[in-house]
């Protein structure tokens, strides 16, 4: 009897079912660990472009993470940049070069890059990556008299670069310089005609006296003497003409191994060919990297959402929170998409 009525308890007792664990809450852009993929994304953009100007974040637009496993997740970043006044080949930290601001006709850079966090260690496995300059019709509504972004080999700017390059190699003592490549050139029409360049630099094994006997002798460096250097210069052509050039190197530089330096690509030095017509060097379209720990690295998810189908979506759920009665003083948590600006919108 007993024990028939401890098996009649036994089958009342309540059964307690195990309650699976809710997910995690998904990343929002702005959250520690999502800025710091987006920095370590954005160190690996600019240690592997080989033209133009460093790149700083300027938004993070969307994150996505997909777990491989323990301690092992697979990232997914959408990132805005902005173009800095740092040449790619400036040793100055990224933390230490300006961006470029709105009114001298910025650049943007729009970026997928996908990562690894493998036991707490952050690793980009691949980049696409293109830049854009703000439309002149932008500049020109907030800056009427504003110079514009110009074609890297206009005529006037090719006339700018060999003339400063001239001047300042006619008046140095030191090494005979040659141009590298044509980083930016913006052209003013009012209240003078003036042409302003950027030009990324090299020393060669001349100096600016034997230069003069045999230009054609002077070659670059090699990679373990390779001293490269910035120029900026102004040429005023109306009313009055007017040069003005300043020109710095900065010293040898030791490359990273899995990083090849410039020289390496423009031993006669980049000068734009006429065909072209750019007016800023895009970024790399792709980079893969070749020592990717994760299978078909080069593989970004079509379902990841653009930027603007991001923007909609956090619109559309801050409306519908509004609809539903709140308590006074109730202020609904921003969406976790797309971050914060940290320069300015372009």
């Amino acid at each position: 009897m007993k024990a028939l009525v401890a098996l009649i308890l036994l089958v009342q007792l309540p059964i307690h079912k195990a309650v699976p664990a809710a997910p995690p809450a998904p990343l929002g852009c702005d959250d520690p660990e999502s800025e710091a993929a987006a920095e370590v994304a954005v160190s690996y953009i600019n240690g592997h472009s080989h033209h133009g100007y460093k790149f700083a974040l300027n938004r993070i637009e969307n994150i996505r993470v997909l777990p491989q496993g323990l301690n092992n997740d697979i990232i997914f970043l959408e990132l805005d940049l902005l173009e800095t006044g740092c040449h790619i080949l400036s040793p100055t930290p990224l933390a230490n070069c300006t961006v470029r601001s709105f009114t001298e006709h910025a650049v943007e850079g729009d970026c997928d890059v996908k990562l690894q966090k493998l036991d707490g260690k952050l690793s980009v496995l691949a980049s696409k990556c293109h830049s854009h300059a703000d439309s002149s019709e932008d500049i020109l509504r907030l800056c009427p008299d504003c110079p514009l972004l110009q074609s890297l080999n206009n005529t006037d700017v090719l006339a700018t670069v060999t003339a400063a390059l001239n001047d300042h190699n006619s008046k140095t003592t030191d090494a005979y310089l040659r141009l590298l490549e044509i980083g930016r050139a913006r052209t003013q029409y009012h209240p003078t005609h003036t042409v302003s360049v950027e030009f990324a630099v090299a020393a060669t094994n001349c100096s600016a006296e034997e230069a003069k006997d045999n230009v054609e002798a002077c070659q670059l460096l090699p990679d373990d003497q390779s001293n490269f250097g910035f120029c900026t210069a102004t040429m005023v052509t109306r009313p009055l003409q007017d040069l003005k050039v300043d020109c710095q190197l900065y010293g040898h530089q030791v490359p990273t191994p899995d990083i090849p330096f410039l020289s390496q690509d423009t031993s006669a030095g980049l000068v734009p060919s006429v065909g072209q017509g750019f007016i800023n060097h895009n970024l790399r379209l792709s980079h893969n990297n070749p020592v990717a720990s994760e299978s078909s690295s080069s593989e970004f998810p079509t379902s990841m959402l653009s930027a603007k189908s991001v923007a909609k979506r956090a619109v559309a759920e801050v409306a519908q929170h509004d609809k539903v009665p709140r308590p006074v003083g109730f202020v609904p948590p921003p969406p976790p998409c797309p971050g914060r600006i940290r320069h300015f919108k372009i």
